[in-house]
């Protein structure tokens, strides 16, 4: 009897127990299972392999795309100024939980995450002046497409840098669609930029199904252009609808080429109903540069100028046409780096045998012959989201080194291969060039600004049957190098597309 009173208690213990680690077990199964699952470290990010555009990068090696790839040995590196961002393109409106940042050891320190149905209104959605770097799980809420980091006050000397920037939640709208070949006609109803450091203007075809083209085409080493000649079409004029959008002459002085009616209120449709300076009737394009002084006397480009349209990759059959509407300044109207002009220039300043100057020389024979010469090379490579960035130029990027047989190939991030722009300006001065400058100060001040206004058909048919076609063209489309078969014309004899 004794013993069976000690066995019961035992029983019912073991019994209990069994329940309780039968029960834990339960619990614990549907602690993790498919209902009450939570987030783990193998759920993989909205903004993974997204289009990742930034302010800045430190270099070619740390682009904003690898803060999206996945891969945590990856990085963005801004440059080293304040305010700096990086954002990405989730495809399609999303509800938002929480964004993970992985900081390498330059991090913000005030920073704020911002989100965007249209890339143009943001919203603050968590703002720190405190942030202590490393791995940080910020909560979120909302639903937005584009989401951001924008970075104002940094811990280093160094630019903001991060491993991964990763943004979770679920999707709530079907993928917007994506588009294959440019398309021939475009809307021309794109609005000016907003003035300051807001706004972006997004493309209504956005191009975001292509990856940069690493095939090596025949006849690689030839040449793929053609030309656009304009002469001045205004001049002296303080406008800038780029940088200062309807605000007339808030800007240095400009001399206008290519479109007859550009001004501060310049739009794309008022573009389009404009006239041309250029050879081809179709381009009514906007091309405009800081107006060239020699002491207080204005001194203009005599005649046709040449704008070239090139190849900048190596592929020259992925060249594409511009988007209507596309804008960019080319260069910084208040640069100092001489060493960094030149590097974007074909030989520098040039004026007779003198060639390489980094700034205006001093001298130039004096000779009615003689001209003061700059060729000027704009980025070709596009992101293929928006007509214009808060800066003007980050929706543009130059073409990289492969270090293979690919030759110069787009960065992931500007994965559309456009027309690399070449200014070849000539002005009518020598002799003492102590006195001459540009409106924006220095030589290398030096900059220009585009706003593409061709007519579709005529842009396509110029670039496919010169660029495309591996021809050196004219501004008629005419290759007629001796040694080439003569390509039949693309334009008239009135420069029109038949």
């Amino acid at each position: 009897m004794t013993l069976s009173l000690r066995r019961r208690p035992r029983s019912r213990l073991f019994v209990l127990a069994g329940i309780a680690v039968a029960l834990a077990g339960f619990l614990g199964w549907f602690a993790t299972g498919p209902l009450l699952r939570p987030a783990g470290a193998d759920e993989k990010p909205l903004s993974q392999g997204k289009p990742a555009t930034a302010s800045s990068s430190e270099g070619r090696a740390f682009p904003a795309s690898a803060a999206v790839d996945g891969d945590a040995g990856t990085r963005w590196s801004s440059g080293f100024s304040d305010p700096q961002w990086l954002q990405v393109d989730l495809g399609s409106p999303t509800a938002l939980d929480r964004v993970v940042l992985n900081w390498e050891r330059a991090y913000g320190t005030a920073f704020q995450i911002q989100t965007s149905l249209d890339a143009a209104t943001w919203n603050t959605v968590y703002s720190t002046t405190t942030g202590t770097g490393g791995r940080q799980t910020l909560t979120v809420s909302g639903t937005a497409r584009y989401v951001r980091l924008y970075g104002t006050a940094r811990s280093t000397g160094y630019g903001y840098s991060l491993w991964e920037f990763q943004v979770f939640g679920k999707s709530s709208a079907p993928a917007t669609a994506t588009v294959g070949p440019a398309p021939t006609s475009t809307s021309t109803s794109a609005a000016p930029a907003p003035s300051g450091s807001a706004g972006y203007i997004m493309a209504p075809n956005p191009v975001t199904n292509v990856k940069p083209s690493h095939e090596v085409p025949p006849n690689k080493g030839g040449f793929h252009e053609f030309q656009a000649n304009c002469s001045v079409s205004r001049t002296n004029l303080g406008d800038d609808p780029i940088v200062f959008p309807g605000l007339a002459g808030a800007s240095h002085l400009h001399t206008f080429m290519g479109n007859t009616t550009t001004n501060a209120a310049t739009t794309v449709d008022s573009l389009t109903k404009g006239a041309t300076t250029c050879k081809a009737k179709g381009d009514l394009s906007a091309y405009w540069m800081p107006t060239l002084f020699n002491g207080d006397v204005a001194v203009n480009p005599e005649g046709p100028q040449v704008i070239y349209y090139k190849t900048g990759v190596t592929d020259y059959r992925s060249v594409r046409p511009f988007p209507k509407g596309l804008r960019f300044v080319v260069g910084n109207a208040k640069n100092t780096d001489a060493d960094k002009f030149l590097a974007a220039t074909e030989k520098g300043f040039e004026c007779g045998d003198s060639y390489e100057n980094k700034n205006i020389p001093l001298t130039c024979p004096s000779d009615r012959s003689v001209k003061l010469n700059i060729r000027y090379q704009a980025p070709s490579c596009w992101d293929g989201l928006h007509l214009d960035s808060p800066d003007h130029q980050s929706h543009m990027a130059y073409p990289i080194d492969s270090h293979s047989a690919s030759g110069m190939v787009c960065p992931d991030d500007h994965p559309v291969a456009v027309p690399k722009l070449e200014f070849k300006m000539a002005w009518p001065v020598n002799g003492d060039m102590s006195k001459v400058h540009f409106a924006s100060g220095a030589g290398p001040t030096f900059h220009y600004d585009f706003i593409n206004a061709w007519d579709d058909r005529t842009l396509t048919a110029m670039i496919n049957g010169c660029i495309v076609a591996a021809r050196q063209c004219d501004a008629q489309g005419h290759d007629g190098r001796d040694d080439q078969q003569p390509a039949p014309y693309v334009l008239n004899n009135d420069y029109v597309l038949p």
